[in-house]
């Protein structure tokens, strides 16, 4: 918890809208971390570093900031629209706090532990082929190797990963927005928010209208859309053919515990039900021991999906998963998110 303590701080003074005066120090540290992302996105568009390109239309869901922001519920959201429009898409990831080292197909008995959380969940969730390794171009070689008939890609993260030559680019911002708009260190941008401007399209995940005005800026013309995330009924860990209400939990001893990207999402989602609990939060793609989990001997444990894959051999009580589904707002006018998708990948202009 103790790490967790400093990085929810950071945090916290990075999501702030104007910029820390804690944070001054380390302007200069920023500046030259824009400077090197400038310069290695210029290698690429000049042509001396080369972006490869696979088989079939790739489309990356990204972010600017650190941390998760929803984009692998958009992920899944996106797979099962194209399986819908009669695509066959596979999908990569990096298998961020996994330990394998090279390509690794994702099964659905994986150890999160070797191939990571969020592609576990890919795979148990989306019913298509998921790959992991930090070489995107690899690891999507090697799914189109096993699996000739996906015939799309879609990368959770790897906005910045400029070798894996992209067909459609998508940036989501959660409901932390920018943030104050600096680079790392003194700010929470992995590249500069002009970055936008190149995208395909920007998702808002449950953001408030307060915190969307400097991307918006920066975006321009960029079409936007919203999303949100719907919950579904509680589903028992160790045993999903069980499923309760929230009311069903209400009156009993409940504890949360979240490590993701911003665990405050999942606490408010859970306190939007009417639940009281008390909230224990983990840094992203936390690890967790039994001893993590020690506070709930006396109650009842909720847990999100993406920390059930890594917890269902240490919680041996009553523990619950709150499933979720991305949904995406049709806008008044234009095209709809996914009808801007294929209109990318299809090479033609959606009706």
């Amino acid at each position: 918890m103790r790490l967790y303590g400093f990085s929810e701080r950071l945090s916290r003074l990075w999501f702030r809208p104007r910029l820390a005066p804690a944070l001054f120090p380390l302007l200069p540290l920023s500046s030259l971390f824009r400077l090197l992302v400038w310069a290695r996105r210029g290698l690429y568009r000049c042509g001396v570093l080369v972006a490869q390109r696979l088989p079939v239309p790739v489309i990356i869901v990204g972010n600017l900031t650190v941390g998760g922001s929803g984009k692998t519920p958009l992920v899944l959201w996106l797979a099962e629209r194209l399986r819908e429009q009669g695509w066959r898409p596979g999908i990569l990831s990096r298998g961020y706090a996994g330990s394998a080292a090279g390509v690794h197909a994702v099964t659905l008995d994986a150890d999160p532990d070797v191939v990571g959380d969020e592609p576990l969940l890919l795979a148990q969730r989306s019913r298509a082929p998921v790959f992991v390794g930090r070489d995107r171009v690899a690891a999507g070689r090697a799914l189109l190797a096993e699996n000739p008939e996906c015939n799309v890609i879609i990368s959770d993260d790897g906005l910045q990963h400029y070798r894996l030559g992209r067909t459609v680019e998508i940036a989501v911002f959660d409901g932390r927005g920018a943030g104050n708009a600096q680079m790392l260190p003194a700010g929470p941008l992995r590249e500069p928010l002009p970055r936008l401007s190149a995208a395909t399209a920007l998702v808002w995940n449950a953001a408030p209208q307060s915190v969307m005005a400097t991307a918006q800026s920066a975006a321009g013309n960029l079409p936007q859309f919203t999303m949100r995330l719907a919950a579904r009924r509680f589903v028992a860990l160790h045993d999903a053919r069980r499923t309760c209400t929230a009311a069903e939990l209400s009156g009993k001893r409940l504890y949360a515990t979240a490590g993701i990207g911003d665990p405050s999402r999942f606490f408010a989602q859970l306190a939007a039900l009417g639940l009281v609990f008390a909230a224990h939060p983990f840094p992203d793609h936390h690890l967790f021991s039994a001893a993590d989990l020690a506070f709930v001997r006396d109650g009842v444990l909720l847990i999100t999906e993406k920390d059930a894959v890594k917890c269902a051999a240490l919680t041996p009580g009553e523990t619950w998963v709150l499933p979720v589904d991305a949904q995406v707002d049709v806008p008044p006018d234009g095209p709809t998110l996914l009808e801007l998708i294929l209109e990318k990948i299809n090479g033609h202009a959606p009706a």
